[in-house]
Formats: C-alpha cells, structure tokens, sequence
C-alpha cells in the first residue's frame, strides 16, 4: 500500500454532526476523522464541551470553503439559571455569585432578554478557544493569568424567551436549598457571538447573575439540526471496526472497504454557499480562469463574491468580481 493510502482516504463533502454533550469540538473531529478514515478533515466553529448540536464538518476540498460557514450566522437554544454566577458562564465553571432570584416576574425577565438583542459590543469570555501570543485562552485562565481582551462588535439579530420557571434549584448546589429561576431562550446571533456573555448579560441586568446549564445549536446558514446525524448513528454506520480503545483498527486496504453508507451521509460543497450567486462559464472561459485568470462572464454580478459553475453545472469554486467587472478566481477546487 502507498504511503498516499496510509494517510487515509481522500474524499469531499460536508457531514452535519449532531454534537454529543461533554466532548471536544476537536475530541469529536478527531473520531469522525478516523471513523470516514479520511485523509484531512475540519469544523467550522468551535461548541463548547457543554453544548450539544450542529457541528458541520468539512472533509478534503471542503476544507477550502469553511470560512463561509465559520463566519456564516448560527442559531441556538440556550437554558440558563437565573440566581448565580459561574467562572465559565456555564456549568461547567465554579460559582462565583449566588443570589436570591425568587422575586424574578416573567415580565423583567421578557424586558432583560429584549435589552440584549441588537448590536453591540461584547468581550470574549477568558474561557474560550480564541488565542492570546500563541495561547488558547481557556489554558491561561486555568493557570489564573488574565488577559485584556478587546471587545468586538457582535449582533443578536433574534432573541425570544420560550419558558420561564420560577422556584428551581441551583443545579450547582443540590441540596442545599439555594433556588433561582430557569429561562430558555432562542436566539439568532452573528460569528464570534459568545451566548454564555449573553446569558451573564441577562443575569447582570436582573441583577441576580446568571450562566448557561444547556446550550444547542440549532442552525448554521442554511443547514438545520434536523439534517444533522449524532456521532453515536455515525458509529453504527462506520465500517471501520474500533478498538477497545476507542480507536479504529488500522486497514490493510481502503479500497477493499464499503465506507458507501456513510459517505451518502456528505453534502455538496455548493450546500454551504446558497448566498453566493452563481456564474457559469462556458468551455472558453473555463480554461482561462481554471488557470488563474479573470474573465468576463454574462450576466455576472457588479461586485461581491460569486459561485463559479461549468457549462455542466459542476461546482468549481468561488470567484471575486473585480475592478473591471470580470470574474476573478479565489478559491478554486482542486481538479
């Protein structure tokens, strides 16, 4: 067997993962990996361990193309107890402010969740996977460094309340007689917007504190957690027989593998681009531009980002238009 071989196999698409609770974006990534045994693979967004739902991942050429959906808007549905603080914003912290939240009214708690919709600016969380001189912030903080992180502008585009309960106990203190109260939200929110800062925000506003028990992502541009299969389906369907490690076996052949049923399981790379409009080249075109040069395409867009199509309707990449009006190529898949 090739070298070539050893490193997996080469294949494209987009899988939409449901994302189990408790594990790693890349934890997850990693095993999907190994279960498609594919030669590259990537996520496009970071869920917290916490947090369930969709994680699409981009597989071989795909990869190419993740920023449309690391910068795309994702929704969510987020549950937060309304009583307390956490280190983390979420659950997963240690409780740094406890307080009655017994005389919360469901009307304060509608006006605190309208105040937090818009645009704004929000400062990242020290714990998160975002990067300071090299360092993933959630290492620095276990380590109590702190770091002055600059706001960035972020847009809650939706945020509505689906239920609120009064009277819950303190999950992070059963037993003890500490209750608060508990809210779901639903929310549409721009790249880079931290829903724990949202919930600490809800809860500074009642003044009662506040942090994030659940959070699931819902959407992701276009793509829905209907369309989205859990890593334990993923594990049923994989061919690749694990180990009692966790690991799958090492195969002699790939060929001699039937991996078709989860490779159905893929999108199209064009799935991920439905905001691009589209240009389709006729023969001519395509042999200039496939070689790194702008052409002039019919009926093309006066500017922005653009879908670029063969005659055949074949996906070939993302252009640019230019100053000139012609389609420039940006980002072109590998042929």
């Amino acid at each position: 067997m090739s070298r070539r071989n050893r490193k997996g196999r080469s294949l494209n698409g987009i899988l939409l993962l449901d994302k189990p609770a408790g594990a790693g974006s890349n934890a997850v990534l990693q095993r999907v990996k190994w279960l498609y045994c594919a030669k590259k693979a990537g996520h496009t967004g970071s869920l917290d361990p916490l947090a369930t739902g969709l994680l699409p991942i981009c597989f071989g050429e795909a990869t190419k193309f993740s920023r449309f959906l690391l910068d795309a808007d994702k929704s969510y549905d987020a549950t937060i107890f309304l009583g307390a603080s956490s280190s983390t914003q979420d659950a997963d912290g240690e409780l740094t402010f406890v307080a009655d939240a017994n005389h919360l009214q469901q009307t304060q708690v509608a006006d605190a969740v309208a105040a937090v919709a818009g645009r704004q600016l929000q400062k990242p969380p020290m714990y998160s996977a975002l990067k300071h001189e090299g360092q993933r912030l959630y290492k620095l903080a276990r380590q109590g460094v702190q770091v002055d992180i600059p706001e960035r502008e972020v847009s809650v585009y939706s945020i509505t309340p689906v239920s609120f309960r009064a009277g819950v106990e303190n999950p992070a203190m059963p037993g003890k007689g500490i209750f608060g109260a508990e809210l779901v939200i639903r929310l549409q929110v721009s790249k880079g917007t931290y829903v724990r800062s949202i919930a600490e925000k809800i809860g500074s506003l009642l003044g009662v504190g506040g942090y994030i028990t659940a959070l699931r992502r819902t959407a992701v541009v276009s793509f829905d957690i209907e369309q989205a299969v859990s890593l334990q389906r993923l594990e049923q369907l994989s061919p690749v027989n694990l180990a009692a490690t966790g690991s799958p076996a090492k195969l002699a052949d790939f060929s001699s593998v039937n991996f078709a049923e989860i490779d159905e399981l893929l999108l199209a790379i064009p799935d991920a681009l439905p905001h691009l409009p589209p240009v389709t080249l006729d023969q001519n075109s395509s042999f200039y531009l496939l070689r790194g040069n702008p052409v002039q395409v019919a009926g093309a867009p006066l500017s922005g980002e653009v879908k670029i199509l063969l005659d055949t309707g074949e996906f070939v990449g993302v252009g640019e238009i230019d100053d000139s009006g012609r389609v420039a190529p940006k980002r072109l898949v590998a042929s």
